[in-house]
């Protein structure tokens, strides 16, 4: 799973949210690392949409312009906490091998 795509799905771990929330919550989350254009985002909602990840949860309009929301679907949170999973397996490589203070190998 790519970065970006591991941020907007958990971006939305707290709940249903719209592309500009997002895209917030992405870049916040991970320490600025994943900055999504616009466009970027809504090839990638299609097709989280259609991996069955994601989901329209609502639609409304404000100041005459259409907003959608998003929310994760039983699949995409699966998906989400295996990667987290993966992921901090990996890490565990290197953390458990490397001495905490000083950053060096353990005697």
């Amino acid at each position: 799973m790519s970065e970006p795509t591991y941020f907007v799905l958990a971006a939305l771990l707290d709940g249903p949210s719209h592309g500009y929330g997002i895209i917030k919550r992405a870049e916040e989350q991970s320490g600025g690392r994943v900055r999504l254009a616009v466009g970027t985002l809504y090839g990638a909602l299609d097709r989280l949409a259609g991996d069955g990840l994601v989901a329209v949860d609502r639609e409304e309009t404000v100041q005459g312009r259409p907003r959608r929301y998003y929310r994760l679907t039983g699949d995409g949170r699966a998906a989400v906490v295996r990667e987290a999973a993966r992921m901090e397996q990996a890490a565990r490589v290197v953390t458990t091998r490397i001495a905490p203070a000083t950053g060096a190998a353990p005697a």
